[in-house]
């Protein structure tokens, strides 16, 4: 199936990672969903559009944890309502009125990982970055 990886990550802290993605699923996308598991809590963000907190949950409170919810927001779109911020964003930094969301630089880091799995798939061996 095009558009479809599995991939492994070892940070350099030791943090072990797992991605899984596929773009064509039948009869339609199903959801977007990133979850961290960590040593001292966990969360997963999900839903069509990655638009829902379904899971929050740390060995420790915090003041903030109350408004977690808010964060949530309904939408029919996969895409959600983030593409048109992220377009906002980039037009008003042309223009001389914001500072980029994202600079060059963080969005690289999203294409070498992208090239990287490439070339590990093509040479059966482990990609390091920065390539």
């Amino acid at each position: 199936m095009e558009d479809t990886a599995a991939l492994q990550f070892r940070y350099k802290s030791g943090a072990l990672g797992t991605m899984a993605v596929s773009m064509l699923t039948y009869p339609k996308n199903l959801e977007g969903s990133i979850t961290i598991l960590g040593e001292n809590g966990t969360v997963k963000i999900g839903g069509k559009a990655v638009n829902k907190i379904e899971y929050w949950e740390f060995a420790d409170n915090h003041s903030d944890d109350k408004e977690i919810n808010n964060y949530s927001y309904e939408t029919s779109s996969i895409y959600g309502f983030g593409h048109f911020l992220y377009y906002q964003n980039m037009i008003d930094s042309l223009k001389g009125l914001d500072t980029p969301a994202c600079n060059g630089d963080e969005g690289l880091k999203s294409l070498e990982i992208i090239v990287g799995s490439y070339l590990s798939a093509k040479n059966s061996e482990t990609v390091y970055f920065p390539l």
